[in-house]
């Protein structure tokens, strides 16, 4: 199965845990990142608001053929328990009928209260969701 690993990381906890992966499983693998770098501060008053209200950042374009592969990895870290926002821009690039494995990744709480929802955005687009996984780091 044709598999790339599309991933935001703000820190570098992300980006380690997906390029470890990339290489497990032999997918292809590409990172998200924000037109402009949100800072640190930043992410706790502009970024985590917009987390929890599933808002989205302006994200440079994807490169790779997202039609191409049957299976879509996303990997974004969590910010006030809601994937963060670039996530949100990952959603509406999905074409529909794909196979999606959600990985997020926290320094503290999971996603429990809102994994339902967030695997709502990808079924909502007509996609399966085959994995969803909260990692502590």
């Amino acid at each position: 199965m044709k598999t790339i690993i599309l991933y935001y990381s703000f820190t570098g906890k992300t980006k380690t845990l997906a390029v470890k992966k990339a290489s497990e499983i032999n997918a292809d693998i590409e990172e998200i990142t924000e037109e402009k770098k949100m800072s640190f501060i930043g992410s706790f008053f502009i970024g985590a608001p917009k987390a929890v209200k599933r808002k989205t950042v302006k994200i440079k374009p994807i490169a790779a053929d997202l039609n191409i592969y049957e299976k879509i990895i996303i990997m974004a870290p969590v910010w006030a328990s809601h994937p963060a926002p670039a996530f949100n821009n990952i959603v509406e690039k999905i074409p529909s009928g794909k196979k999606i494995e959600i990985i997020l990744v926290s320094g503290g709480g999971g996603t429990q209260k809102t994994a339902e929802n967030t695997k709502k955005l990808f079924t909502d687009r007509g996609c399966e969701v085959t994995g969803y996984t909260d990692v502590k780091e």
